[in-house]
């Protein structure tokens, strides 16, 4: 007998055939697959705590970023690391971090027989006063492009949507202004972007963080200082097309073990896809808190199989 495995599976793709048939395949090779479908808020978290209690061996996140942090966070709790492993069964509009990681987004079979049957690499967490994310957490002009981004541009335009909502946005948007310590390490002043990784993309396909690691026990924090008004629209396609690799020069950029981000005005934050609002935030990163499943080449990791 095979591993026993739950799917929480996004609502919206409960009756894709693909997704179908990508069930019945690892079926068919002996895998214990049940499948939980999202309805309303608050599901999938429900659903992973109940998979953990369960005690399954894999809970397999159906559907975005957004997704896979709700069912990371429904497992997660501040006793120690969870006894599951994770999986990803990318179906979100911008799949950012299945992108990273090398996992299949267009094969749904393929990145199901993934989680089931590849070895589980460590990997960390990061944790934000409680809350967790696997991805990025984004403040500053990105994080409002991607709230007031329309769902239904998402999903025709998929990570265009979000230069075009930029573009219609630039002339609104002020600096943010932050003050952010962390060890060996202090910055203070108003900026444009602010990027906290443990993994390296977000925003569709914004190389936010793009050396960052997924099982260094690090963070990438990445500062992009106020520049004057007149380079915005130059800044913005650049950043769409290319990442902040592309401002390099002008970048900030710390690798910490944790880092404080204070602002004196209150700042929203988007972590994963799930914006918060706060003045004052403390990130650390969970040093191998999960086990995901991963492809054996995936550039997000350095370690050795554990």
């Amino acid at each position: 007998m095979g591993r026993h495995l739950r799917l929480i599976l996004h609502g919206k793709a409960a009756g894709v055939p693909e997704i179908r048939q990508a069930v019945d395949a690892v079926r068919r090779r002996d895998h214990r697959l049940e499948v939980r479908v999202t309805w309303e808020a608050g599901d999938a978290v429900r659903f992973a705590r109940e998979a953990a209690a369960d005690g399954v061996d894999t809970v397999i996140a159906g559907g975005g970023d957004g997704t896979l942090n709700e069912v990371v966070s429904g497992v997660v709790d501040g006793s120690g690391p969870p006894n599951c492993s994770f999986g990803l069964l990318p179906l979100g509009t911008a799949n950012d971090f299945a992108r990273a990681c090398g996992i299949p987004v267009e094969n749904p079979e393929a990145a199901l027989l993934l989680a089931a049957e590849e070895q589980a690499r460590p990997v960390d967490l990061a944790d934000i006063g409680g809350r967790v994310f696997l991805n990025v957490a984004t403040g500053g002009f990105g994080t409002r492009v991607t709230v007031e981004t329309p769902p239904e541009m998402k999903k025709w335009l998929k990570g265009v949507s979000y230069l075009l909502t930029g573009v219609g946005k630039l002339f609104e948007f002020q600096p943010e202004e932050g003050r952010l310590q962390g060890p060996d390490f202090e910055w203070e002043g108003m900026f444009l972007a602010l990027a906290v990784g443990n993994g390296r993309q977000a925003g569709g396909g914004i190389q936010l963080c793009p050396e960052a690691l997924l099982d260094d026990g690090l963070l990438d924090v990445m500062i992009l200082p106020e520049i004057p008004q007149t380079r915005h629209m130059e800044v913005l396609k650049r950043l769409a097309v290319e990442g902040l690799t592309a401002l390099e020069a002008e970048l900030v950029h710390a690798r910490l073990p944790w880092v404080d981000l204070i602002a004196p005005k209150g700042m929203h934050l988007n972590l994963d896809g799930e914006p918060t609002l706060g003045s004052r935030f403390h990130f650390e990163a969970r040093k191998h808190w999960l086990r995901f499943h991963l492809p054996p080449d995936a550039p997000v990791l350095t370690s050795d199989p554990a």
